[in-house]
């Protein structure tokens, strides 16, 4: 968790110290601050209404202990695990497995899983997606986030300035050819660690949410099967609003062939070597029987079909959700 937070306070310095050359070069200290607040109080703007924004364009609806008891429970239960007050919990409605956390912090944080997650994964894999989710409102990265968008965004509006007014001065070292060249590469350059470190806070919360619920195997599990079936699903909540892509636990857009510069995500192979890895590290095995630490009594779980037992009458006898 050290080197993680090590390597997204390096790349947050590079994308600071790249605005900051770029807006002396190109507005002078004048130019370079008005960009900054301009684009500092969009995004202000921007994280305190972030969970309203984005629940509302993925047309999430709220649930609660008495809409899906079970799923709350299970979320309650994480939480704890976790240290972190209680988030709200929404449901979006599409066929897609995926999931997202958002919230400016943790008192304020939001919790969004897709019916199609809830009828594919079994309880543990659920699990195992839900204490990610909660990984990434405990180390508050919708703020890092913010943040990286922030330089980015003030990286993009001194690109702007440069293409209407040119340089600082006639002196400007970079000349016509060197500013126009900064104009399209310093932008492409902040938007590159911005996935970087949009990458890093994935891993970061893999490995972390495998420890909230007492088994890495759990999440690997799950994103195998999302990878697996997001790719032929389309999310038109998630199209129609590709910003917010960044959010899912994997990628609702396109799947990725590779973990390169250009994606927002990790590929998830590497993401589910480095849990089974942690899986040896810590000694624990991939049994179907387990459960979350401390979970629910099997009786209020929410894959129990009304009048049976869990998975009765399905060809795999694999538990789902109670929304498919």
């Amino acid at each position: 968790m050290t080197i993680s937070y090590l390597k997204t306070t390096f790349l947050l310095a590079a994308l600071t110290a790249l605005f900051m050359g770029m807006g002396y070069l190109l507005g002078g200290q004048a130019g370079m601050f008005i960009a900054l607040l301009v684009s500092l109080g969009m995004n202000i703007f921007s994280w305190w209404n972030s969970d309203k924004m984005v629940l509302r364009m993925q047309h999430a609806e709220p649930v609660d202990e008495q809409s899906a008891p079970e799923l709350h429970a299970l979320v309650r239960q994480l939480a704890q695990n976790a240290g972190i007050p209680m988030p709200k919990v929404y449901i979006i409605h599409t066929d897609q497995p995926n999931a997202f956390a958002t919230g400016r912090d943790p008192q304020h944080g939001a919790v969004a899983v897709t019916t199609g997650i809830l009828r594919l994964l079994n309880r543990e894999e659920l699990a195992g997606v839900l204490a990610h989710e909660l990984a990434h409102i405990k180390h508050r990265d919708t703020l890092i986030m913010t943040i990286t968008a922030t330089i980015a965004g003030a990286i993009s509006m001194l690109a702007n300035f440069a293409l209407f007014f040119g340089g600082r001065d006639r002196n400007n070292p970079l000349g016509f050819i060197g500013t126009l060249l900064m104009m399209i590469l310093a932008p492409m350059a902040a938007m590159l660690v911005q996935m970087a470190i949009s990458r890093t806070r994935e891993y970061a919360a893999d490995r972390e949410g495998a420890e909230i619920a007492g088994n890495p195997v759990w999440l690997a599990r799950a994103l195998e099967k999302i990878e697996a079936h997001a790719r032929g699903i389309p999310n038109p909540y998630a199209e129609a609003h590709p910003e917010t892509a960044h959010l899912f636990i994997v990628n609702p857009l396109t799947g990725q062939g590779m973990d390169n510069l250009f994606s927002t995500h990790p590929n998830t192979e590497n993401r589910i070597a480095a849990l089974l890895e942690l899986a040896r590290e810590m000694g624990v095995r991939d049994s179907s029987a387990e459960a979350p630490r401390q979970a629910p009594a099997a009786s209020t779980s929410p894959w129990q079909q009304p009048g049976g037992q869990a998975g009765a009458g399905r060809e795999d006898d694999t538990p789902r959700g109670p929304w498919g």
